[in-house]
């Protein structure tokens, strides 16, 4: 589908929705139809009973009863040619403006546009008609009864029609969210296009509570100002409208409060997903003001968390889950300390020729075999592969992670490598050395380019080790440093057999082998 297909790198980009699960534009229509007629009517049978309360206190009961009889049939007209006339209009701008939901595609930039102020757009027709029937009503009256009523029903009118204009636009923008979350997944917004938290709650109580606490402050005025004025119908007034400031500012402040609590409860239950390590979370954009961008700014967080994790397992699969750890933790500095490490050196026997009789094809899926089984053990051990050098790899225990007693852990993983290659991979030869000492361990390298390594003469005697070991029976060989820093229940399982004076040393070595039986 076109609308999936879109980049939404932008930091207003949601997970797009289907635009084939929305309504069709019809429907929309329709729905948004039948929250005009109703809030429309509603609205229309409060400002005339306002009126019919507000008549006592500046005009007669006899003028009551026929300002009723004249205007409540012309009320009715007008509700329907106006309503006929904005449903004809309206469905016409919903279909030209929802076409790429129709056509189930993503929207242009005019149709993005009328999307999302689409909501606004109804209410401007909504209060067109209020302002058309204001200056209709209150001309009329004016001309039958007095301009002095011709004013206060063009009044009415006007706050009446302000209050039922704002509860339409937070009915529409509520009917439009699955559109309006389709329609910024696929062209995101950096900016807000509709009223925002603090708007959205000071049209809320103005509107719904304001209008008719203005009500009250008219009555209480007739009251004081026109003495003749009968304490029940004032009363009858002030009980109405209090009603009615009640029940329309719960309402509007209900919907305005849900606009903004329904979006943050999707982002806490978002949060508790990233919190559980759940890092595939995200919400829907649904929302043109700033709650939209808060929205649109967790989905960013969470794709920042989610790359920064494939980052760190791609970086803990290259240096190693320690080294990774470490440098996540505190930071990368080039340089490193000494300490007490054992160094497992493997090197691969017969390499080069068996690179000449097969295809690098099979010698690769031949070295990721072999690897596979050096990691395992390894890491089983408590060690890291430092580095794989062609057909080797540098083993070490005790950095970055120290260990109490570094050398034990490779004396046990060098017997069960050795094990485990002559039971899985029987066509590959080998040596293992195995050296321990002090070293230096750390980032080696320049700002730009760097690598974790160990330096030091324990790694350069298991190199030599590994070599010699592949002229030996056991092809494990252990230096006498080695086994010097185990504790006797290690060094039982292991024989000292020979010295050697090993490649670029000037003192022999004592050379130890694993016991037959050693596990």
């Amino acid at each position: 589908m076109a609308v999936r297909a879109l980049d939404n790198r932008d930091v207003t980009a949601g997970i797009p929705p289907d635009s084939s699960q929305l309504p069709r534009p019809g429907l929309i229509h329709t729905r948004l139809s039948a929250i005009g007629w109703i809030a429309a009517g509603a609205g229309a049978l409060v400002v005339f009973l306002a009126i019919g309360f507000l008549v006592p206190l500046f005009g007669s009961l006899h003028q009551l009863g026929r300002l009723a009889l004249i205007n409540g049939p012309l009320v009715v007209v007008y509700l329907v040619i106006s309503g006929a006339f904005v449903m004809r209009h309206f469905e016409r701008h919903v279909s030209d403006t929802l076409a790429w939901v129709r056509e189930d595609r993503a929207p242009g930039e005019r149709e993005h546009e009328q999307t999302l102020r689409l909501a606004a757009y109804a209410v401007k027709i909504d209060a067109l008609a209020w302002i058309i029937a204001g200056v209709l009503f209150g001309v009329i009256n004016s001309l039958l009864f007095s301009p002095g009523t011709g004013a206060l029903i063009l009044g009415t009118i006007w706050l009446g029609g302000e209050a039922t204009c704002a509860l339409d636009y937070l009915l529409y923008e509520r009917a439009l969210r699955p559109v309006t979350a389709c329609a910024l997944a696929a062209r995101p917004r950096r900016m807000c296009v509709a009223p925002g938290v603090r708007a959205r709650l000071g049209m809320a109580w103005s509107l719904g509570t304001g209008v008719p606490l203005l009500g009250l402050l008219v009555v209480g005025v007739a009251g004081v100002a026109r003495p003749h004025v009968h304490a029940s119908d004032v009363a009858a007034a002030v009980l109405f409208l209090a009603g009615v400031a009640w029940v329309a500012g719960f309402l509007m402040l209900q919907l305005a409060a849900k606009a903004i609590s329904d979006p943050l409860l999707a982002l806490r239950r978002g949060l508790d997903e990233v919190e559980r390590g759940e890092l595939d979370a995200h919400v829907a954009v649904d929302d043109g003001s700033e709650v939209g961008l808060l929205q649109a700014g967790f989905n960013h967080m969470a794709d920042g968390l989610r790359e920064r994790e494939r980052i760190r397992d791609l970086f803990g699969r290259q240096v190693g889950e320690d080294v990774a750890r470490l440098a996540l933790s505190q930071g990368v500095q080039l340089g490193g300390e000494e300490r007490e490490i054992a160094a497992v050196f493997i090197d691969m026997a017969g390499f080069t020729p068996l690179a000449l009789a097969v295809s690098p094809g099979e010698v690769v899926r031949l070295l990721n075999r072999f690897f596979r089984v050096v990691i395992e053990v390894v890491e089983d051990e408590n060690g890291m592969v430092n580095k794989f050098e062609g057909d080797a790899a540098l083993c070490v225990f005790g950095a970055p992670v120290s260990r109490e007693n570094p050398t034990v852990d490779a004396l046990r993983a060098a017997r069960a490598l050795a094990a485990r290659l002559a039971d899985e991979l029987p066509e590959v030869d080998f040596g293992i050395g195995i050296s321990a000492g002090p070293a230096v361990a750390g980032h080696v390298g320049a700002e730009h380019r760097f690598e974790y390594t160990v330096i030091g003469d324990p790694v350069n005697e298991a190199a030599r080790l590994a070599e010699l070991a592949k002229q030996r029976s056991g092809r494990v060989l252990a230096s006498d440093a080695a086994l010097e820093r185990v504790p006797a229940e290690e060094s039982e399982g292991w024989r000292v057999t020979e010295a050697a004076v090993l490649r670029g040393r000037n003192v022999p070595t004592r050379l130890g082998q694993p016991e037959p039986h050693a596990g």
